[in-house]
């Protein structure tokens, strides 16, 4: 396992990830950092970093060093997007920074900037269509793609600092300021002809932290159960509920808006105003949020190098074996219960009457079952529904991670935990329903390889009057695998209203 780091410093915010790199192509990030810098802050006025925002970057810089030091890491890797890009003492900075902070920033074009950002993007949701909007404070991106190739890629050189400099008239009231900013930014997308000839099935995904910040105020207005940034979605007429709120707001009272960071409160409604005009020339009704952008990019380019040539083709499959390595799943017992699991869901199809769609929710169910272990045996079918509830997983919707985490929790006793109830306004009956259902098919999976030595290779369920029989293939003596799979019985009979017996 090696240890790296990933510094992105952008024109509002330094960040630091410190990341373990696993054998095989995956990887796991254990600590970070982040700073407001405001690097570029006043760049507008003739093109120089100025020497405060130098300062307190080294400072940031110096700290982000030490800190690598301190947790072992052997490689750095830091990049520098719009500000130093177009600083024009871009030199003596980058110089200053190596001599005084041990560290080599390498700037990235931005066509560069776009490819990390589309590579994070990418290799950790499941859209086949998109145009990526990444609004930092300098620069704002946007990458549109199909398939998982790119159709253009275009830079605006504002972002939400210099929105805010360019638009900072001590005069303005707040919503004419907003007025004056939709104005200027639909004048710059004038020449983006594609924006404006998208197809309807293309979704707007947001990479930033004005992005995030969004997502974190919605979720607190909803009083969303999952406090998860990474796909979650924003409809537009929630979002202009919350445009038009913050837009006539003085600073004062936008720096008290719950889950807004006081370091992004002056930058936000700017950002705002920009996003609000690209959706609508664009014809957007939904806002999808990542949270990966550049940092994961660089993170999938290093620690997975054949993305570089062609995207991860099983996002949720890549993720999922991620966390299997991490938490060291017995990776044999692991694809043996999804394997049965699939198998039972298949065979019990004319009872359970679920669409595929609840494939994924077993799948990550049965890998990720066990994962719990790693905590502590006892209890480990809860700890695995936390672990699910809180993994962040790739290329999964909010609403299916909630679904997995309690179908796992029921593979001990074939019943969910009673926690579900606090999820409930993801969920609906036919969810809630679901859960249950195949709740009893990982327990009874992963009854089916009890001993861990794969001795039930198949199985073929008939369905006679009141009961299910269903008839194992096996290797061996497979006696231990029935006995612990007939204690599903009960919960088997309330999921299913049939008896069941094993052959």
């Amino acid at each position: 396992m090696e240890k790296i780091a990933i510094i992105d410093l952008g024109s509002n915010t330094a960040r630091l990830v410190l990341v373990n790199v696993l054998d095989g192509g995956y990887f796991m990030v254990f600590d970070e950092l982040k700073e407001t810098v405001r690097l570029g802050q006043d760049m507008e006025i003739d093109g120089f970093l100025r020497p405060a925002r130098i300062e307190q970057t080294k400072k940031t810089l110096q700290m982000f060093r030490r800190f690598c030091d301190s947790n072992g890491v052997e490689k750095i890797l830091a990049y520098a997007t719009a500000a130093v890009r177009r600083a024009k003492n871009q030199k003596s900075f980058l110089e200053e920074v190596s001599v005084t902070c041990g560290i080599k920033l390498k700037v990235l074009t931005s066509e560069e900037e776009g490819q990390f950002t589309y590579t994070g993007v990418v290799n950790s949701m499941d859209i086949p269509k998109g145009v990526i909007m990444d609004m930092g404070g300098g620069s704002t991106q946007f990458v549109y793609y199909n398939r998982k190739n790119i159709i253009a890629q275009e830079t605006l050189p504002f972002g939400s600092v210099t929105l805010t400099d360019l638009f900072k008239d001590a005069g303005l009231k707040p919503e004419d300021k907003a007025e004056r900013i939709e104005e200027f930014v639909r004048e710059s997308l004038e020449n983006i002809s594609w924006l404006k000839t998208l197809e309807p099935d293309v979704q707007f995904i947001g990479v930033g932290g004005s992005f995030r910040n969004l997502g974190k105020i919605s979720r607190k207005i909803k009083n969303y159960p999952l406090d998860m940034a990474h796909n979650y979605n924003i409809n537009m007429s929630e979002f202009n509920s919350i445009y038009d709120t913050i837009k006539t707001l003085p600073l004062d009272k936008t720096m008290k808006i719950k889950g807004l960071s006081s370091g992004r409160a002056d930058i936000f409604p700017s950002a705002l105003s920009a996003i609000k005009t690209i959706a609508d020339i664009a014809g957007f009704s939904n806002i999808v949020i990542s949270g990966s952008g550049l940092r994961e990019g660089a993170m999938f380019k290093y620690a997975v190098p054949s993305v570089n040539e062609k995207p991860i083709s099983d996002v949720l499959g890549h993720s999922l074996q991620t966390l299997a390595k991490y938490f060291e799943e017995n990776d044999n017992h692991s694809r043996h219960v999804a394997d049965l699991s699939m198998q039972l869901f298949k065979q019990l199809k004319v009872l359970h009457k679920l669409p595929r769609m609840y494939f994924k929710v077993l799948r990550v169910a049965s890998i990720l079952h066990d994962a719990g272990t790693r905590i502590k045996y006892y209890d480990h079918h809860m700890h695995s529904c936390y672990i699910i509830l809180n993994s962040n997983l790739y290329g999964i919707s909010h609403k299916d991670i909630v679904m997995a985490a309690f179908v796992a929790s029921a593979h001990k006793t074939g019943e969910p935990s009673d926690t579900m109830s606090k999820y409930q306004s993801m969920l609906n009956e036919e969810d809630i329903s679901a859960v249950y259902k195949l709740g009893v098919i990982l327990k009874i999976a992963e009854s089916f390889d009890r001993s861990m030595s794969g001795l039930i290779t198949g199985l073929s369920c008939d369905v006679l009057g009141d009961s299910v029989i269903m008839k194992t293939e096996a290797s061996g003596d497979c006696s231990l695998e029935i006995k612990d799979a007939l204690y599903c019985r009960n919960e088997f009979k309330r999921a299913y209203k049939k008896n069941l017996e094993i052959l």
